[in-house]
């Protein structure tokens, strides 16, 4: 390990997560705060911790500030935890620019599986499948003409091209609600990412939502900690999480697990991570990747006890 002191660039249970894995591996720990957390748990458990400009999640997406903490505290790494600059490829650049060790994946896999775009073409080169959908910023004639060649029942999922955490979605069962549905995406994917694109694809409406957790080190040498159904959600928000995923067969969990690696492989994944299937009977199709910690990541080390955070360093 090339680092002493990691400076935790999150908020709440997950930063309490990584200050104890953090302590258990003999690591400094600095805790950054907003104004309205200056009481929180985390700051209590770090060895020291810094006041951040501004309130509420705003302070944490100041990536200048987070760096500039770090370099006050005498930090050498950062872990960014999930939610905030997990997943921002110019915020793993420029840790790694000031000279900090960024704790997930390099900044090239961030841009890669942070376009959905990218990802599915990733997806089609090495022969894994996908739904039928666009693969580019879609216009709403577009999508239009898309939905109306799937035939009188078909349906569409719109999808923000930089999204994640299920926002900026929406099913579209009818033609008449996708020009109101197509707006709300757009807005809501401008508001949560600072990128309104959008993309759809076909509606799969009673498929099983499953991923595979994996890792990998840089190289192209990958290996995964199972699987969990996520399939019981509320407005595209993981309600329930079930490790290992239960009723597949044993063919199709192999299949599953060896295509998420196929596709780790091909990114050179290094850290921990995500990929993620819809499967419906025997088939599935590759939806996106999280390049990042889970909130679930839990239910896996609980099923495999392995800890994924301790990995992560």
């Amino acid at each position: 390990m090339s680092f002493n002191r990691v400076l935790v660039a999150n908020r709440g249970e997950i930063a309490v997560r990584i200050i104890r894995a953090a302590n258990a591996l003999g690591l400094g720990a600095t805790a950054i705060y907003s104004q309205d957390d200056s009481t929180s748990l985390h700051i209590k458990m770090a060895d020291d911790a810094i006041a951040l400009p501004g309130r509420g999640a705003a302070a944490y997406l100041d990536a200048e500030a987070i760096i500039a903490a770090a370099t006050t505290a005498q930090c050498d790494a950062i872990h960014p935890g999930y939610g905030f600059v997990a997943e921002n490829a110019g915020f793993a650049r420029a840790c790694i620019d000031a000279g900090l060790t960024f704790i997930g994946p390099a900044p090239e896999t961030l841009d890669l599986f942070g376009d959905k775009s990218a990802a599915r073409v990733l997806a089609t080169e090495l022969g894994v499948a996908l739904l039928p959908g666009t693969n580019q910023d879609t216009t709403l004639a577009e999508a239009r003409l898309f939905l109306n060649g799937l035939g009188d029942h078909g349906a569409i999922m719109i999808k923000a091209l930089a999204g994640g955490g299920g926002r900026g979605m929406r099913p579209v069962h009818d033609a008449a609600e996708l020009n109101d549905a197509f707006e709300i995406c757009r807005t809501e994917a401008q508001s949560a990412f600072g990128d309104g694109r959008l993309y759809v694809e076909q509606l799969l409406p009673h498929a099983r939502h499953i991923e595979v957790q994996i890792a990998g080190d840089g190289s192209g040498a990958v290996c995964h900690f199972g699987d969990r159904d996520c399939s019981i959600q509320r407005r595209h928000q993981k309600i329930v999480e079930i490790a290992p995923a239960p009723n597949l067969s044993d063919d199709l969990r192999r299949r599953l697990s060896d295509d998420a690696l196929k596709l780790a492989r091909a990114a050179q994944y290094k850290n921990i991570g995500t990929i993620e299937f819809l499967v419906q009977g025997d088939a599935y199709f590759f939806i996106e990747a999280n390049a990042r910690l889970q909130v679930e990541h839990t239910v896996t080390e609980a099923v495999t006890g392995e800890d994924l955070v301790n990995l992560q360093f």
